[in-house]
């Protein structure tokens, strides 16, 4: 949110004594950019503008810490903002207009508080800012000690417009686990709103909160990236395949890291797994985990961990960390605090990728509103529309990157990573008629609202229920899950297209209030999403999976039909026949077909145990099919063939002779009458 020139810098460096690496407690309250991002857990932060220069500027910085977040409170606790959405470009806002509002920072440790940096609110409605504001200090909430100019209490200078930063050091820096902010003066004509950074040092000997995983936590540039790639593939070459699915606008690779005890093939029978992130360029947390993760499951399995093993040996599985290279560069140029709301979320030609995929929702929906019986309107395997597919359409070389590597690998199951908020969405996120918001379930609702819990009761940060919200909504009454739909339509999300066009299920997890949080923070948000990207990934076992053969050849039968009775959405096989279904326990009738084969139906069981029931199909030529193929090879029709296929037509004479007689002995009797 917040620069300063390289003396204020060295300036803040003074006033801090500790130089203690840090760590972010779950999720922050951060003013980063044009937005204030509200959390529950106040943690320490290291102060970032990770300019880039020579000059000892970035030094200096990671020596001045940052404890980012506030807690809007008092007796009648004011409103948090939480009304103010990203469309506003919201700070804090008191719900009253008097000096007795204050905000709140729990550090959750004693701390050397230095100093404030204070920025107004740019909103596209109104202009607000404060203008001077008192500070006040707590090691147990209940008694209060003000900052202090000398003998009287300090008053410090706040901000003359909505953008310029003003930095306030305390006359004296104090020691406590609490710091208040209390607005004394604001901008006339508006209200009290504010963005703001709170400096600060960990005293030493306090705990630190970090990860024991013995990873690389720091934000990865584009080569920084390429090199960790490089080095996860050096350690680990018989598990690990770095591959390229396209280039960005400026010429940026979309890196792909392979893991599996086979890379770089498909292997019969085994689910394909993808984990897609940084859509949004500015979005850095979810890049930052997928390099966490091939690192992890990198050093696991060499370690022996079973767990690890067994999901290398029996899944598939491609880490996309940076699907929008350009706009993370834009970001990364302005670091955590610079960055903005906005800023890198784009793609270089301004696209918004999450809405930058082919809109099948209304291409379904309009056709079965035309259709005089619904149920032949395909629900699965969606074409992309004719205007998608032209040149001059507007569509981004990484969406169209995406969407091919989509097509070429059978993947069944994914998730793509956002930040911004804190909750799991789920199909659809388009609503029906361009309502703004409505519940528009899937016809696998139940499944989807199942991976979307088992990723956010895991999250150490979604499931904590003391934490706060990030913005206007809680979520936590829908135990931090959601119909895509049922929060804002989004047409065109890969969510969507991915469901209508593919095989594979795929939800939307938005990891962190914080966009961009700071490096410091990284280890912790491993460790509360560890488990979660780990978790979710084996849910690819679940439901049925099998092999659709030819009985005369005994080879696989690629894009055959798979049907469930109940479930208005079809799957097909795989180019080797394999396919896979993602079911909740049950028991389901499976009906499978291909062109030129009779109808197969069976009862599959699904457990409760995260493991696939076993459900293999063969499937038998019609007799059209057959006379088709042996006509074409020129031959004749074998002996038996020849007589099954006479009596056929015996066994169609007869039945129709009886038909014939019937309708004769009727009109005889007719006649005599």
């Amino acid at each position: 949110m917040i620069g300063q020139s390289l003396l204020s810098l060295l300036l803040l460096v003074l006033w801090c004594f500790v130089h203690e690496s840090t760590s972010a407690e779950n999720a922050t309250l951060q003013s980063n950019g044009t937005d204030t991002v509200f959390n529950n857990n106040g943690t320490l932060l290291a102060f970032n503008n990770e300019t880039r220069n020579e000059t000892g500027a970035k030094e200096a910085a990671e020596d001045q810490r940052r404890v980012p977040e506030i807690h809007p409170q008092k007796e009648e606790p004011s409103k948090p903002g939480i009304e103010d959405g990203d469309e506003y470009d919201g700070a804090w806002c008191a719900g009253v207009k008097d000096q007795q509002q204050w905000l709140q920072l729990d550090a959750l440790r004693p701390t050397l508080f230095t100093g404030v940096i204070l920025q107004g609110r740019n909103s596209i409605w109104s202009w607000n800012w404060v203008t001077k504001y008192k500070v006040q200090f707590s090691n147990d909430t209940q008694t209060w000690s003000p900052a202090m100019n000398g003998s009287q209490e300090a008053v410090f200078v706040g901000n003359q417009d909505i953008e310029t930063p003003v930095l306030a050091l305390f006359p004296e820096p104090t020691v406590a686990q609490f710091i208040r902010i209390n607005p004394q003066s604001w901008f006339i004509n508006g209200t009290i709103c504010l963005r703001a950074e709170i400096l600060g040092c960990p005293m030493p000997g306090t705990p630190e909160r970090t990860s024991t995983d013995k990873l690389d936590f720091r934000h990865h540039n584009y080569n920084a990236m390429r090199k960790l790639l490089k080095e996860v593939n050096d350690k680990c070459p018989n598990i690990t395949r770095i591959y390229t699915i396209g280039k960005s606008y400026t010429g940026l690779k979309l890196y792909v890291m392979e893991i599996s005890d086979n890379p770089g093939k498909h292997e019969l029978g085994e689910p394909e797994f993808r984990y897609v992130a940084g859509m949004h360029g500015n979005e850095v947390l979810g890049r930052e985990l997928l390099l966490n993760l091939m690192q992890y499951i990198c050093h696991e399995y060499r370690r022996g961990n079973q767990r690890i093993v067994r999901l290398v040996k029996n899944t598939r599985i491609h880490l996309l960390p940076s699907m929008n290279p350009d706009g993370y560069e834009t970001a990364y140029e302005k670091g955590s605090e610079l960055a903005g709301w906005a800023l890198g979320r784009y793609s270089f030609e301004n696209i918004d990728m999450n809405h930058n995929f082919p809109d099948l929702n209304n291409i379904m929906w309009d056709a079965q509103d035309l259709a005089t019986d619904k149920k032949k309107v395909s629900n699965h395997y969606i074409p992309m529309p004719e205007y998608y597919t032209t040149t001059d359409a507007t569509v981004a070389p990484e969406t169209r990157a995406v969407i091919n590597w989509m097509q070429d690998i059978p993947f069944v199951l994914s998730a793509n990573l956002h930040g911004g908020e804190l909750v799991v969405t789920y199909p659809f996120d388009c609503t029906r008629d361009w309502i703004p918001r409505q519940d528009t379930p899937t016809p696998d609702n139940d499944f989807f609202r199942w991976l979307a819990a088992v990723y956010a009761s895991t999250n150490l940060v979604m499931a904590n229920p003391d934490r706060r919200i990030c913005h206007y909504e809680d979520f936590q009454q829908h135990n931090n899950i959601i119909n895509g739909g049922d929060w804002h339509t989004v047409p065109g999300s890969m969510n969507d297209f991915s469901y209508l066009h593919t095989n594979c299920f795929e939800v939307t997890v938005e990891l962190s209030c914080d966009k961009f949080p700071h490096a410091s923070e990284l280890p912790v948000e491993w460790e509360s999403n560890k488990e979660s990207l780990l978790l979710y990934m084996e849910q690819v076992h679940r439901g049925i999976k099998g092999v659709i053969r030819d009985k005369d050849t005994k080879e696989g039968i690629a894009n055959a039909v798979v049907k469930i009775v109940g479930l208005d959405h079809d799957i097909r096989s795989a180019v080797d026949g394999d396919y896979w279904r993602l079911l909740n326990p049950g028991e389901y009738k499976v009906i499978v077909w291909a062109e030129g084969y009779m109808p197969f139906i069976r009862r599959c069981t699904v457990g409760s145990d995260p493991q696939p029931t076993i459900c293999d199909f063969t499937l038998t030529k019609t007799p059209l099919e057959r006379i088709k193929q042996i006509q074409a090879k020129g031959g004749k029709l074998p002996r038996d063939e020849q007589l099954r296929i006479r009596a056929l037509r015996m066994r169609k004479l007869r039945v129709s002779t009886k038909i014939l007689n019937r309708q004769r002995s009727t009109e005889k009797c007719v006649i005599k009458e």
